[in-house]
């Protein structure tokens, strides 16, 4: 069984096989999903499981270089983009516009859908490297 507390097998198997710079988006219930993008859907009802909750276990697995989140957030949702930094620790932050932030979920390995209905409260993960 597994050591880390990240359980989730499709998610696990993503992460498994990102490299460099690929990407992860972490995404509330309403973000788009691209057709052709792999959808990881964790949503059991409004809420469940949230975003922040989601977040902190993916990053228990993933080595995160940069995040990249809609500039909306910082003013839609000011209490949760502090929240979201704090999460993120020293890891740099780059802001898009909400359009630009829904096309480049088309690039992602993967996005992982939550339950949370909190505006804006998506972001994709660019991988690091632990050497």
């Amino acid at each position: 069984m597994k050591k880390s507390d990240l359980l989730n097998q499709p998610i696990s198997n993503v992460i498994a096989g990102m490299g460099h710079t690929d990407t992860l988006a972490i995404a509330d219930a309403g973000l788009p999903i691209p057709v052709k993008t792999q959808r990881i859907d964790l949503a059991l009802t409004k809420g469940v499981p949230g975003f922040l909750e989601t977040l902190q276990v993916v990053l228990t697995e993933l080595q995160v270089e940069k995040a990249i989140i809609a500039e909306e957030l910082t003013t839609a949702n000011p209490e949760l983009f502090t929240v979201l930094r704090e999460t993120l620790g020293n890891v740099p932050i780059e802001m898009v516009t909400h359009d630009i932030f829904k096309e480049t979920t088309s690039k992602t390995h993967a996005v992982i859908r939550t339950g949370e209905c909190t505006p804006y409260a998506n972001v994709i993960l660019v991988a690091g490297v632990t050497f």
